[in-house]
């Protein structure tokens, strides 16, 4: 039996949140209401969400040695994930991020800083790191270190996840070692050239053999494509305070969906519900919640329907 249900590779932040009580035109003033320092980043914000709902969890990745650095770290320990293989890089700052919220919708807007000295490098990633997870999830941002961790997963039969919302250079050599693909809804086109989603899922999937080709769609929910079928899952309705993180959280779901043997649709639904709750509070995490809560809102909760995919609704 592995020794960790999910070890995430990849991004950690430190985030600073600044609400606003709108958005200012260009050019503009605004005051704003509340400056909060608050942990986040892909994927230590997905495995946080793992272990929230329960599952046996680690962590790889670098940090600073700064405020910021601390601060993240006692989060995920506090968290009760492992960080045996987490690297702090002396005189080093942690990857930080501005991000602003505005209150009259939660939507924010970020800016974002990684230094060099945080890289992490293909040769630090050892197999006895990835052989003990049940599934590996990781990000693109150092593509030739998650690249190796995806290729030894595959040489061990570990599935792997991969949240990916940009085009990094080199991220042909983890695709094919990929068997969840769950990207921003603007990646796919940007990827293949194809204007159409859902022929642009396809086409990656075709391309590339994995077992879902996915992609979030925000405020409208998911589609998925698995054994030539496309699955919709729309978006639960929530009064929303922060986006911050939603994506984030709707991955770390979507592992637990897969450790726990869901369904696709199952997993879709479950995975929308968590990162709806996520946004009713502030913050990359703020809002992670039990399973019996998104469990209740699956159960009850309004649904946002995209009428374009409407037609491949499964729950």
């Amino acid at each position: 039996m592995p020794e960790f249900d999910v070890v995430g590779v990849g991004l950690n932040a430190t985030d600073t949140l600044l609400l606003i009580p709108h958005f200012p035109a260009y050019g503009g003033k605004v005051p704003f209401v509340d400056e909060i320092l608050s942990p986040g980043g892909q994927v230590a914000s997905a495995v946080v969400t793992c272990a929230t709902l329960g599952l046996r969890t680690k962590y790889i990745g670098t940090m600073g040695d700064d405020e910021r650095g601390r601060i993240q770290r006692e989060s995920l320990l506090t968290t009760g994930i492992n960080l045996d293989h987490v690297q702090v890089r002396k005189n080093c700052p942690n990857q930080s991020a501005y991000i602003l919220i505005d209150q009259t919708t939660g939507e924010r807007t970020v800016f974002w800083s990684r230094p060099d000295c945080l890289h992490l490098k293909p040769e630090e990633i050892t197999p006895e790191m990835i052989t003990c997870a049940a599934l590996l999830h990781i990000d693109g941002h150092d593509t030739a270190a998650v690249a190796r961790a995806a290729h030894i997963a595959r040489a061990h039969n570990i599935p792997v996840t991969v949240d990916v919302d940009t085009i990094y250079k080199g991220f042909e050599r983890v695709l094919p070692n990929v068997d969840y693909l769950i990207t921003s809804s603007e990646f796919p086109e940007r990827w293949t050239g194809e204007r159409d989603p859902c022929k642009a899922l396809e086409t990656m999937q075709e391309t590339y053999g994995m077992k879902v080709a996915a992609m979030t769609l925000g405020a409208q929910g998911a589609l998925a494509r698995e054994d030539g079928r496309f699955h919709y899952s729309p978006a639960f309705v929530v009064n929303c305070v922060d986006t911050t993180g939603a994506g984030d959280v709707f991955h770390g779901a979507f592992c637990y969906s897969v450790v726990k043997g869901m369904t696709l649709a199952e997993g879709l639904e479950f995975s929308n519900a968590m990162a709806a709750l996520n946004c009713t509070a502030l913050g990359a995490r703020g809002g992670i919640r039990p399973r019996g809560e998104a469990d209740a809102l699956i159960a009850r909760g309004e649904r946002r329907v995209n009428r374009e995919f409407q037609r491949y609704r499964t729950s």
